[in-house]
């Protein structure tokens, strides 16, 4: 599976995030787009920065899917993850989950998305209108996430 997951500085093409999960097994095929959003809390957002450590980024991702595969006896998973400056409305992630049926597909996408925010050294700065912060921070309002680069020895 490790050919499924991906760090781009470009716009994800979906469709090939897709195709990473079809096979005869496929009865239900979940596509999550996580996208950049116009206002957390109070705050509007002008752009986000994303950084990764790419090949720690690429295991974890991997890891986690091997593990939700036998968990959820889904087919397959797929990600990109985007980093760099991403505007409001770009995808940031695209997630694609393979399973014989919909309920399988849709908790291993869920389970997938809270791991990766968790455990993948994944970074993601917010730009808004006065500042900007690392979500995970101290200084995150939000409070979740993982720490900054700086912190976290990248």
């Amino acid at each position: 599976m490790a050919d499924a997951f991906a760090i781009t500085t470009e716009a994800i093409d979906a469709d090939a995030v897709r195709a990473a999960v079809l096979g005869p097994e496929s009865g239900a095929v979940v596509v999550f787009h996580g996208t950049v959003r116009e206002r957390t809390l109070d705050r509007r957002v002008t752009y986000l920065e994303y950084e990764a450590y790419e090949p720690m980024a690429l295991k974890a991702m991997t890891a986690i899917a091997d593990d939700l595969v036998r968990e959820h006896g889904v087919a397959a998973i797929a990600c990109t993850h985007r980093v760099g400056r991403l505007d409001i409305g770009d995808d940031a992630m695209v997630v694609a989950v393979a399973s014989p049926h919909r309920a399988a597909a849709l908790a291993a996408t869920a389970d997938f998305i809270a791991r990766l925010k968790q455990d993948v050294p994944i970074w993601k700065k917010e730009h808004f209108v006065g500042g900007a912060i690392w979500i995970g921070s101290p200084e995150d309002p939000q409070g979740e996430g993982s720490r900054p680069p700086e912190e976290a020895g990248a």
